[in-house]
């Protein structure tokens, strides 16, 4: 009895605790252009969609965001949908997965709701098929029955805006693209002054301080990206509370250690893709497939998640033939590169 009495507080404490800590993440999304840090340009060209469809009195014409992940594509969504005032609804290309799941999102819909899809790119292309007209006219073509019986409904849809948002454009078919008439917007990966800015919200909202070399310390270690150096900030908050110390400097590099984040941000996987290109196959080219089954790991997550972050500092290169280190890598790995990559040390 008395064992059972004490395991009812603690289920509950978790669940508040759980909820609490939702609570935060929902709250480090900026609510307002003011809190939305960096992306100018795109920002800037959404205030005025938004504007002149508001002054004209209807819904912003479709919008696709892509970039690698974490730049604030779904943000975006949310701020528009606040902005506009409207409703927002939110679903996945892979939660789509019949053409009657799509039909009934839309017929849910109500005048001037905003439809935020993510991943769109894996879309079934039969929907898609069924979305194109939905997106151009405001109509929604059901075929019922099969063979020479079949016949074609036409419902009419309410105004609506569909946001998109996808890692993979390249795999987005042109008529899609195509119908995004309001814009096609390609996230920018963040300064570090634009992450140690957002670093300075995240760690008010979430009650620590942190010192400004702190600070700059994780924007320097963050991808470039803002879910990540929200990450770390957290992380590196639960170590300076586990230890009761001040989180500065110091706390900052001995929790991003114990992560295998290293000082230029790269992970342990970024440091196994950058050592096996090295020392299996002698600095590259490589291609991606053999590269995915020399590491066991798949290939999209290379792509999307390690590829992105090492181009961008120039670690590794893109070729006809696949992908290869450069001397900058063979540098910060501490190897000797080989004979064909002295003259780029140079």
């Amino acid at each position: 009895m008395s064992s059972q009495k004490n395991k009812a507080p603690k289920e509950k404490v978790d669940k508040e605790e759980s909820g609490y800590a939702s609570f935060l993440d929902n709250e480090l999304r900026p609510s307002s252009w003011q809190d939305y840090i960096g992306q100018k340009a795109v920002k800037d060209n959404l205030k005025i969609l938004i504007q002149a469809a508001t002054e004209r009195g209807v819904p912003p014409e479709h919008v696709l965001f892509y970039g690698p992940p974490g730049l604030g594509k779904t943000t975006l969504a949310h701020l528009v949908a606040k902005e506009t005032g409207r409703a927002i609804k939110i679903t996945s290309g892979p939660a789509i997965e019949r053409v009657g799941d799509l039909a009934s999102i839309l017929t849910n819909l109500t005048s001037g709701d905003i439809l935020f899809i993510d991943e769109i790119h894996r879309l079934n292309k039969t929907i898609e098929e069924v979305l194109y007209p939905a997106m151009e006219s405001g109509v929604l073509d059901i075929i019922i029955g099969k063979g020479p019986s079949a016949r074609t409904i036409q419902l009419e849809l309410p105004p609506f805006t569909l946001l998109a948002a996808t890692t993979r454009v390249a795999m987005i078919s042109s008529p899609l693209r195509s119908r995004f008439s309001g814009g096609v917007f390609r996230l920018e990966f963040y300064s570090e002054g634009e992450i140690a800015e957002i670093l300075r919200r995240s760690a008010k909202i979430i009650g620590v301080k942190i010192d400004d070399v702190a600070r700059k310390e994780i924007a320097k270690r963050s991808r470039f990206t803002p879910r990540t150096a929200n990450y770390l900030l957290k992380r590196a908050r639960d170590f300076a509370q586990v230890e009761n110390r001040a989180l500065d400097q110091e706390a900052v590099e001995l929790s991003l250690k114990l992560l295998g984040v290293d000082a230029k941000g790269l992970s342990p996987s970024d440091r196994s893709l950058l050592e096996v290109i090295a020392e299996k196959f002698a600095g590259g080219p490589v291609g991606l497939s053999t590269l995915a089954a020399a590491l066991s790991e798949e290939e999209a997550t290379i792509e999307e998640f390690n590829e992105p972050y090492l181009l961008q500092l120039g670690l590794i290169e893109r070729t006809a033939r696949g992908r290869a280190l450069t001397a900058h890598a063979y540098a910060h790995l501490g190897k000797t590169p080989p004979a064909h990559f002295q003259k780029k040390l140079l």
